[in-house]
């Protein structure tokens, strides 16, 4: 008997997924925390109207920015469990570029540097990205069947390392961008996968042993495996 998913997931076989870093940003200069979300604007062919986390895929200029601060030790140790160094700091990286570009909020320290690349208007607020306050939470591949797919990273870093707490307009990608506590967040339209991820940070929070999960597609079933 034939399963009724192999059809739609051996077309999307070769649909390879593309690294990809999110970042939650955590407020907690208030009596609950609050995180940081934006909703997709509509045009969007991935996850349109979706509220997420700011993020979005690995960038050559990722792999050759400068920085004031990199990864902690676990942290590095952690990522590279998924990946080779060079990569686990670009998606670092990535995430806190595609956080300022689609909030304008600054993760860095100052500093000078120069880049022609995506991280021009970055460096040009006269910061170096500081990868020292991230923590690593969670990784999630793309469903095999979606018209995008991602080998996601998940981050968290709390706000108080950023330059401002005013996200801006940023590039357009997030057509609205707010701080939300975590029982507002939970009533947005989200994606399953960002549901499932604010619920574990919130479970993180109270039990640092925690394992990192890592949320992947077999055969048309969720598994939960461990990072």
């Amino acid at each position: 008997m034939r399963d009724e998913d192999d059809v739609p997931i051996l077309k999307a076989a070769a649909l390879r997924p593309r690294d990809a870093a999110t970042l939650l940003v955590i407020r907690r200069d208030g009596p609950v925390p609050r995180v940081l979300m934006g909703r997709r604007a509509g045009g969007h062919a991935f996850m349109p109207d979706k509220w997420v986390f700011p993020g979005g895929r690995i960038d050559l200029a990722d792999f050759r920015v400068p920085v004031a601060a990199e990864l902690a030790a676990p942290v590095a140790a952690a990522l590279q469990r998924t990946c080779p160094p060079p990569r686990a700091r670009a998606l670092a990286l990535a995430a806190v570029r595609e956080t300022f570009e689609e909030t304008g909020l600054i993760l860095g320290r100052p500093g000078s540097a120069t880049s022609r690349g995506q991280w021009r208007d970055f460096l040009a607020s006269g910061h170096l990205p500081d990868l020292a306050p991230l923590r690593f939470v969670a990784r999630a591949i793309t469903p095999p069947s979606r018209p995008r797919r991602f080998d996601a990273r998940f981050f968290t870093v709390d706000a108080r390392h950023l330059v401002s707490l005013d996200p801006g307009s940023g590039s357009g990608e997030l057509d609205e961008i707010a701080w939300f506590d975590w029982d507002a967040a939970g009533k947005l339209d989200l994606p399953s996968i960002t549901r499932a991820i604010l619920a574990e940070v919130a479970q993180a929070a109270d039990d640092n042993a925690r394992p990192i999960p890592f949320h992947r597609f077999d055969r048309g079933r969720h598994r939960l495996l461990a990072v």
